[in-house]
């Protein structure tokens, strides 16, 4: 991790290769669909090919913990080994782990992805805010001290999510809309990109949530495979859509194992991206 905010550093990595975060999602259907056993031999093997066709070109690269930890150690060693490997590259780490506790166990978590000690420190982590946004103190004061970022679940695209995040606060505000303005909080003063952000669905269509203060990074999960497109994205987030980071994982990792296959889907997407995100003129 290199010295400097974030926000900061993100905002120059989405200047510099373009506003695309790749998922590393190696489920047993895509290690099959590769060629490779579901053990945790095919699972290094699929990793370092990842990382070989995608780290040193997208922004952002997102590792699913789940999928390693089903291996456990040796999962987790495959983990650590990319994780180095994509510092290496020059991408942005952003772990999606969603972690969501309270007291010393959130400051645990906090210690084991966002510590510079830790030989699983990454940039960014995912976090889930629903033992109250409180909860997350640790993992967002950690982040900020050690120069790193925490993604928080906002509007999710599962059908499930709306139920709580839908929810009406005394005050009449939904709970993601508090997750929002508590963030916006955080953000505020913060230049050029706040260090926390917010995780949106592009799929969830127009939410009717106010995220003009927000002042942080969007991650917008659920493109490509999950139903989303680009096009989506000004449906979601309207016409200001410079802090908006898509993500894709399947629809890039279903063209491998060709490294080449690989690099020219995420350019197709890529360019996708900007004329959405970054429209010219």
């Amino acid at each position: 991790m290199s010295d400097g905010r974030f926000g900061a550093r993100l905002r120059a990595a989405m200047d510099a290769r373009g506003p695309l975060c790749v998922g590393i999602d190696p489920h047993p259907a895509l290690l099959s669909a590769w060629g490779l056993p579901d053990t945790a031999a095919g699972l290094e093997r699929f990793t370092r090919t990842v990382v070989e066709a995608v780290g040193d070109r997208a922004a952002v690269v997102k590792p699913q913990s789940a999928f390693f930890e089903r291996f456990g150690s040796q999962g987790i060693a495959v983990l650590e080994s990319a994780i180095r490997q994509l510092r290496e590259a020059g991408s942005l780490i952003l772990l999606d782990v969603k972690r969501g506790d309270i007291g010393s166990t959130a400051a645990a978590y906090a210690d084991a992805y966002l510590d510079p000690a830790s030989s699983l420190r990454v940039d960014a982590i995912t976090a889930s805010p629903y033992l109250g946004f409180g909860s997350l103190t640790p993992m967002i004061e950690k982040a900020v001290a050690t120069g790193a970022g925490v993604f928080v679940l906002a509007l999710t695209s599962n059908p499930e999510g709306s139920s709580v995040q839908h929810a009406r606060t005394a005050d009449g505000r939904t709970v993601a809309q508090l997750v929002i303005d508590e963030i916006s909080q955080l953000n505020k003063g913060v230049s050029p990109l706040g260090d926390i952000g917010v995780v949106v669905g592009a799929t969830v269509g127009q939410t009717g949530h106010d995220m003009s203060e927000l002042g942080g990074p969007v991650l917008v999960p659920g493109l490509g495979a999950q139903g989303g497109r680009p096009e989506d994205l000004r449906t979601v987030f309207g016409d200001d859509l410079s802090a908006v980071l898509p993500a894709y994982s399947r629809e890039i990792l279903s063209r491998g194992p060709s490294v080449v296959a690989l690099r020219d889907s995420l350019e197709q997407l890529m360019d996708a991206c900007r004329r959405v995100v970054q429209p010219i003129g």
